[in-house]
């Protein structure tokens, strides 16, 4: 990509309050902002939002020069300072050296061969998560999106510690939940207190992190001293060791680290499977395809081979659909270390370059009748095959890649396998359900369905 110009020019700026520039429309709504900019400009828009100068980078080739090409200049924004404050400094939010290093530690515990091992505990929990479902069967609807949660929770656990943590996941969930509400609330609020202040959220905050950290730290301490050995990813990461220096992980990181897993295999998971749920009760045709796939390659098997699930191609088409439309990390940010060109414009040192995977989505230029939900757009050597690598971005890319993308993709092909082998869904009427951009992309309120 050419990235030099004889002259630089500054990025077009679009107009904004005096003061406040475009920090108001973010505010009110950010979605219906984007899709304004993305109309209105062609390669990169100047905003100032809350005192900073950003850049939104609308082009695929351009979002890969950012976070691929030139990865090296453009490090963590400042919006992922309030992230530490909750999550501490684990993958999602460290940054630079200490970042490589972590990244190469834990890479391995993410092979394929590794995950495979992992596989067959996500059936199990599936299997008995669909057992429980059987109540509601032809009954009253019930709440998906809660119900996602709990699965997700339940296979993080066992995935990552081994445990069904009997009598502590609601209140480790609901924690974590207070995590993640508060530190939506704090990225929002251009008004932000102290994290050291006594102020009612950081109060509350700090109380939800001790009940994570408690739990946590209970559950490293135990293996340390007891030297137990299991195969799953907490002891993959014990056991992690610094190729150049043989230095394994500190509680204290082993802790982030975990934390990190925890919000990313449960929060966002359960996330994308309601907005799938969602989309399936909408297109009873899609639904019926599904279905279909689901029940010749699964049959009756009460716990299906590993293999059986990666043979549900249609299966992946679906999520990989609900990703494009409803993509969990629906905008990004990397501040410039230096002063860097993309085309004919400047992009000045410690200032913001955005991406929002919503906005490569839904892009009409790449995907024809963007807002429709249509899974063949995902079969082999269809329409995503001969897009830009970098339109379709649902796990970041470059060197920052989610380490977790695949443990994802096969959590979810199991759950929509499985959950669309033993029922039909039938949206609840009059349902309104719109997308609602926290940290994630969330839906407006919790999603009913009904099981038949």
């Amino acid at each position: 990509m050419e990235t030099t110009a004889t002259s630089a020019l500054p990025v077009p700026l679009h107009p904004g309050l005096p003061m406040l520039g475009n920090t108001l429309a973010f505010l009110r709504n950010p979605l219906g902002t984007l899709h304004t900019l993305q109309r209105q400009h062609d390669r990169l828009v100047h905003l100032r939002i809350g005192g900073r100068h950003q850049y939104l980078v609308l082009r695929p080739e351009d979002v890969k020069y950012v976070i691929q090409e030139n990865h090296r200049n453009y490090g963590r924004s400042p919006a992922f300072e309030i992230l530490k404050i909750f999550l501490g400094n684990g993958l999602l939010t460290s940054d630079g050296d200490f970042w490589r290093r972590q990244r190469r530690l834990a890479q391995p515990a993410f092979h394929r061969q590794r995950l495979a091992a992992l596989t067959m505990t996500m059936i199990a929990e599936t299997a008995s998560w669909i057992d429980e479902l059987e109540q509601h069967r032809n009954k009253q609807s019930i709440n998906m999106s809660q119900a996602f949660m709990d699965v997700t929770m339940r296979i993080v656990c066992k995935t990552l510690f081994s445990s069904d943590t009997t009598g502590k996941l609601d209140g480790l969930s609901n924690a974590l939940d207070t995590l993640n509400y508060l530190a939506n609330k704090k990225m929002l609020n251009p008004l932000r207190f102290p994290y050291s202040w006594p102020t009612p959220d950081n109060i509350r905050s700090k109380r939800a992190r001790a009940q994570v950290d408690s739990f946590i730290y209970g559950v490293i301490d135990q293996r340390r001293h007891h030297q137990e050995d299991k195969d799953d990813l907490l002891g993959m990461l014990l056991s992690a060791e610094d190729e150049d220096t043989g230095e394994k992980m500190s509680d204290q990181q082993l802790r982030d680290e975990c934390v990190t897993l925890f919000s990313a295999g449960h929060e966002t998971t359960a996330v994308s499977m309601a907005w799938t749920i969602y989309l399936l009760s909408q297109h009873p045709d899609v639904l019926v395809r599904l279905q279909t796939e689901s029940r010749e390659v699964l049959c009756n098997e009460p716990m299906p081979s590993p293999d059986k699930f990666r043979s549900l191609t249609y299966t992946l088409q679906v999520v990989q659909e609900s990703l494009r439309l409803y993509p969990p990390a629906w905008i990004m940010s990397r501040r410039a270390h230096n002063p860097d060109h993309i085309g004919p414009y400047t992009i000045p040192a410690g200032d913001t370059a955005l991406i929002s995977p919503y906005l490569l989505h839904r892009d009409p230029t790449n995907w024809p009748d963007p807002d429709r939900f249509d899974p063949d757009r995902f079969v082999a050597g269809g329409l995503k095959d001969q897009l830009h690598s970098y339109a379709y971005l649902p796990f970041g890319g470059g060197p920052r890649l989610c380490i977790g993308n695949q443990f994802a993709l096969m959590e979810m092909q199991i759950l929509l396998g499985m959950l669309a082998r033993s029922f039909d869904f039938k949206s609840v009427a009059n349902q309104r359900i719109i997308p609602k951009p926290l940290i994630t992309l969330r839906p407006s309120q919790a999603i009913y369905i009904n099981l038949l």
